[in-house]
């Protein structure tokens, strides 16, 4: 392990970190806040999704009921106002927000390489860092659930990524700042990277994981939803995933998405504008993806430079106050589109070139988007293909990365000294993520409960 170039500093902030723990001790972690009595989970999620696209809820929360695993995805806010009640270590980092399995992956990086990353960042925010870690360990813990492993196996997993980050947080606290920024998660050299923090075996397991991951990744490609006819190139329509966008006051109209994306344009560097300014806008489709946004304004626009085969897509996405800021009551003048753009840049080794932002004032609603890329060649695990050693792989994977993210606030010599060198933080951690698998079930459960008592309706 590389020496800090500075001893004094790196041991003055660690000890610094351990002085968090009278606070908030690690064994405290493990407890999971009790809710007002009169709090309703389902009325929270109603109330939040007021401002969604109402013809869309139903299938939300459709797709909220495949699982609890899903449940879990689209109930951020609920998670989040349950961490706000619990006492914080006041180690604050930028924040994912939404930590869970599904929002890890893989994508191609600017020079073509496939890393990978945290790839979902919606509800990005400053906060404790133990909020993301409590939330992946959750969602080891629920996904080992539905895959029939008994608790004892579910714990382990949680157990496994908890250490995980606590050792990389170690790791990046002795290296540099620019150590820190630069790291990243090759997927081609993955196994050489981390070798001496995985076991043999568990190397080997987490190359078949990245292997099928990056399979996946490279088969993703515009051209499969694209037609071509007289008119040049269309988009397949595919509803939900891809629609026409329908003639509503309400509604966006397509030259609307095109004013975002000439207004977002202003936020790139001058070369990634100069770029952008090659390609033509050819068709804009509403875009309907994941389990947590749908319901907001999201569309796929068609842009196409050289001739009809030269095709591009971005991704127009409302943003809204994330749920991290609505559970601290913390209100920023940064627009919701900005943050997320700047959050993501933080914690991503490696963002999307076309990342930026955008506005639109439509009628007396002032509306926040970002705009990335749609395809580029992204990919995610299929958590229910694999097997226990496989999962428990991948959640220190998951783990690795999101100490990485964190690290890169510059709090790592603090956080690894409140996290210390014995098991107690890992051990809280699982504790807590099943005491909250079994909250999640009990919110699951009341949302199938109001969809039979016709107050919430999914779609048929």
């Amino acid at each position: 392990m590389k020496k800090h170039p500075n001893p004094k500093l790196s041991t003055a902030k660690m000890s610094a970190g351990r002085t968090h723990r009278s606070a908030a001790p690690r064994s405290g972690l493990a407890d999971l806040a009790p809710r007002p009595s009169q709090y309703d989970s389902i009325a929270r999620l109603i109330e939040h999704d007021a401002s969604r696209v109402q013809a869309l809820l139903g299938l939300r929360y459709q797709r909220m009921l495949q699982s609890p695993g899903s449940f879990l995805r689209g109930a951020a806010l609920l998670m989040a106002e349950d961490l706000a009640r619990a006492t914080s270590t006041g180690l604050v980092v930028q924040l994912c927000g939404d930590s869970h399995l599904s929002n890890f992956g893989v994508f191609l990086s600017p020079e073509r390489e496939l890393v990978f990353d945290v790839n979902d960042f919606d509800e990005t925010s400053e906060g404790p860092f133990e909020w993301d870690v409590k939330r992946l360990a959750t969602s080891l813990v629920i996904a080992s659930h539905e895959l029939g492993h008994d608790e004892r196996r579910q714990q382990a997993a949680a157990t496994a990524a908890a250490r995980e980050y606590r050792d990389a947080m170690a790791r990046f606290a002795s290296q540099t700042r620019l150590e820190v920024w630069y790291s990243k998660l090759d997927v081609d050299r993955v196994v050489m990277d981390l070798r001496g923090f995985f076991s043999d075996a568990a190397s080997r397991r987490i190359d078949d994981v990245m292997r099928h991951v990056k399979g996946a990744a490279t088969s993703s490609s515009a051209r499969a939803v694209l037609a071509y006819g007289p008119l040049g190139p269309r988009v397949v329509l595919d509803a939900p995933r891809f629609s026409a966008i329908e003639s509503s006051p309400d509604a966006m109209s397509a030259d609307d998405v095109v004013e975002v994306v000439t207004g977002y344009a202003r936020t790139l560097s001058s070369d990634r504008r100069a770029l952008l300014s090659q390609f033509d806008v050819r068709e804009v489709v509403r875009h309907v993806v994941g389990v947590g946004s749908v319901g907001t304004e999201c569309f796929a626009v068609l842009l196409t430079g050289r001739d009809d085969h030269d095709a591009f897509f971005l991704q127009v996405k409302e943003a809204t106050a994330s749920v991290i800021a609505q559970a601290q009551g913390s209100w920023s003048s940064i627009e919701p589109g900005e943050s997320v753009v700047r959050g993501q840049k933080l914690m991503q080794a490696t963002s999307d070139p076309f990342l930026g932002w955008g506005a639109l004032n439509q009628g007396d609603r002032h509306r926040s988007f970002y705009v990335r890329q749609l395809f580029n060649d992204r990919a995610a695990v299929d958590v229910s293909r694999l097997d226990e050693a496989g999962l428990v792989a991948y959640g220190r994977l998951c783990a690795w990365t999101l100490a990485r993210a964190h690290a890169r606030f510059g709090r790592a010599e603090e956080i690894a000294g409140y996290l210390g060198t014995s098991k107690r933080f890992e051990e809280s951690i699982a504790h807590f993520a099943l005491a909250y698998r079994e909250r999640n079930q009990r919110d699951f459960e009341a949302l199938r409960d109001a969809v039979e008592r016709g107050r919430v309706t999914v779609a048929s």
